[in-house]
């Protein structure tokens, strides 16, 4: 029997969605200056409120996590104040919502916050901040062992506010090249500590994250997104394959509300996966709630999931498009294609 992406999905036992259908994090730079979100960030939220799931735009988890101009926060008290008001908007419209907890590590700037960009090790990248180009990525600051003790309390906050801001739960952002990710690759970690050398090590700040936030919000409201195969801010090595070997049976062993892959194109192959999409290789290696993403249509998503590769599907850029992509769906209606033009606002 067909599976039907529209109907309901128990999650666990905390949360069911009204479909399979989730929006996935769109990094959108509408926050206020003080990274508060805006009026339009609501009502832009509240009319996509009939998704499964909406994830959030990448929400930093505190000044030093921010890479791109206007990102959201969640560390002051009135960012929490103003993401009270969209999830009040998304629920009241029928819908869920997780925020996703960020910090950029070396794809970070001191123009946003003064100080020292933090990584596990002395690796930059190269180019500059999209949107700011004029600003050139800096050599970052190896992280001590004190400074992870308090990312890891502070991601633990963020996703405390993000209940007292009314969330759903939280997703963690482990994947792109960003902090967490930087910690799973060699080409980003040449630590020779406890967290770094061996795939256990390696994995250790991104499950020291992840225990904290459960600790938080439970484990039924905690989430995890991975990119195992490196292609965004980060150069691919052989060796990683070992490290997401590693980490995968221990994430499904913390009983996740999902995990949740991290690429724009799932047709990408890797030859650090031994030749497997992104998905591919999640599947093979997590039995659990498995969020598939990366330029799917609701038709080849739905096929992809009736072949058991994920189970839930996040969509994006057509949800820029099409704020009544769900309704659109049901009733047969064309989709609006995606195009650039339509970043330069929210609707």
């Amino acid at each position: 029997m067909s599976i039907d992406l529209l109907s309901p999905f128990k999650l666990n036992n905390s949360i069911e969605l009204q479909n399979r259908v989730l929006m996935a994090p769109l990094t959108r730079c509408m926050a206020d200056d003080n990274l508060v979100p805006t009026q339009a960030m609501v009502d832009y939220y509240a009319r996509r409120a009939d998704v499964g799931l909406i994830i959030s735009e990448a929400i930093i988890i505190r000044a030093d996590a921010q890479g791109y101009p206007n990102t959201p926060g969640l560390f002051t008290s009135e960012q929490i104040q103003g993401w009270k008001k969209v999830t009040d908007a998304v629920h009241a419209n029928g819908g869920k919502m997780f925020a996703q907890l960020w910090h950029v590590g070396r794809v970070a700037h001191p123009h946003f916050f003064g100080g020292d960009v933090l990584a596990p090790s002395a690796i930059g990248v190269d180019g500059s901040v999209p949107r700011m180009r004029e600003l050139t990525y800096v050599t970052p600051k190896p992280v001590t062992t004190d400074d992870i003790k308090g990312l890891v309390a502070d991601y633990a906050k963020a996703a405390e506010n993000a209940m007292e801001a009314g969330f759903d739960g939280v997703e963690i952002h482990g994947a792109n090249g960003y902090l967490i990710d930087q910690f799973l690759h060699y080409a980003a970690n040449e630590r020779d500590d406890e967290y770094g050398q061996t795939p256990e090590n390696m994995s250790r700040f991104a499950l020291e994250v992840t225990d904290a936030v459960i600790d938080v919000v439970g484990n039924e409201r905690t989430a995890m997104r991975l990119t195992p195969g490196a292609y965004f801010n980060m150069s691919e090595d052989n060796r990683d394959k070992a490290v997401f070997d590693y980490l995968l049976p221990e994430l499904e062993n913390r009983k996740l509300a999902y995990l949740h892959g991290g690429i724009f194109d799932d047709s990408m192959r890797f030859d650090s996966l031994e030749g497997k999409s992104t998905s591919e290789f999640l599947r093979a290696g997590y039995a659990s709630t498995l969020v598939g993403v990366g330029s799917y249509s609701f038709e080849t998503a739905k096929e992809a999931i009736n072949d058991n590769k994920f189970d839930l599907i996040a969509i994006g850029r057509p949800l820029i498009a099409n704020p009544d992509y769900i309704s659109k769906i049901k009733n047969g209606e064309e989709v609006i294609p995606y195009s650039d033009e339509m970043l330069a606002e929210l609707k």
